[in-house]
């Protein structure tokens, strides 16, 4: 049995804690089995309250030992009390998996066991992160990260992604996927896409231009002129075209372009695939259509991309 423990303090962020709890909960429903025996745990155990004002039972952290331990997030200051601290650094010494949601990783933090190791936590922090301790290498564009078995993630539903990835690593790509379907959360977001995603960013105000981006999203591989966008919308090319620039500032053009230059990052960085190879699955005519886009929206081509996804695994 893999026992994992996520370990709390009074101001925890209520979904930091249920994202991930949920996500290794619904792991018996969809395998039919669960190797997991789940703990909420704190320092000296009780009822903690968290930031949404509800109580939440622990037990002490000395009580249970664990395979797993997640730090989660929430009050900064509450969890850096001395007591919260050394829990926390005895945790990290015997518990052979170690990991933090959002602000968790301040804690995490504290044990040292991020020195030198790339880390992530909400973007909202990660400069106050980085000037708190100078030996970590935060990481600003990752909603989860992974150096040398210690895991990091972004904030509240950044914290399932990475319960997912955990998962997928001890049970396998198909058990991480039927959860993300009985959580009806996307399966699964890799760990360097940016915590900012083209998506979110354009934020229309329609159903209409909604579902024609989401469209675009699930067949960038495809042709996607604006009149097949917007037959999709249900508008003239015309009418499409003034609402589209209206709600999001560009033009559907532009929006996917941006799309697959987003999704040819993601593969560049968690794939093997040729560069040629991510281009067309992308939906580039070509590579070097493809290597225009990344230098005008990144200020840097796809070969950098990849050089950086061999430096992090090398590390």
């Amino acid at each position: 049995m893999h026992r994992v423990g996520f370990f709390i303090c009074n101001g925890h962020d209520a979904l930091d804690l249920a994202g991930p709890l949920s996500a290794f909960n619904q792991v018996a429903a969809a395998a039919e089995r669960s190797p997991y025996e789940l703990h909420i745990i704190s320092q000296s155990g009780g009822q903690l309250i968290g930031n949404a004002g509800l109580p939440v039972a622990a037990r002490p952290a000395g009580q249970v030992e664990l395979d797993t331990v997640l730090f989660v997030g929430g009050d900064i200051s509450c969890m850096q009390t001395s007591a919260n601290i050394a829990a926390a650094k005895q945790l990290a010494e015997q518990t052979p998996r170690v990991a933090s949601v959002c602000t968790g990783a301040f804690l995490l933090a504290e044990t040292g066991l991020l020195n030198g190791r790339r880390a992530t936590t909400h973007w909202r922090y990660m400069s106050q992160l980085q000037s708190r301790f100078p030996l970590i290498r935060v990481d600003g564009d990752s909603i989860y990260t992974e150096d040398d078995g210690i895991w990091t993630s972004a904030g509240i539903a950044a914290g399932i992604d990475l319960a997912l990835a955990l998962i997928e690593k001890d049970m396998g790509p198909e058990t991480a996927r039927n959860v993300s379907r009985l959580l009806v959360v996307p399966y699964r977001r890799a760990g360097g896409q940016s915590q900012f995603s083209v998506m979110s960013q354009m934020e229309p105000e329609s159903d209409r231009i909604r579902i024609t981006l989401n469209f675009a999203r699930e067949h960038l591989a495809e042709a996607l002129p604006v009149e097949r966008l917007a037959e999709v919308a249900r508008l003239s090319v015309r009418q499409f075209g003034r609402a589209f620039l209206r709600e999001t500032g560009e033009t559907p053009a532009r929006a996917v372009e941006r799309l697959r230059v987003e999704a040819a990052r993601i593969r560049l960085l968690d794939g093997s695939e040729s560069i040629e190879q991510v281009a067309r699955a992308v939906g580039f005519v070509d590579s070097e259509r493809m290597r225009r886009a990344f230098v005008k929206l990144y200020g840097h081509p796809p070969q950098s991309i990849r050089r950086q996804s061999r430096l992090l695994r090398s590390r």
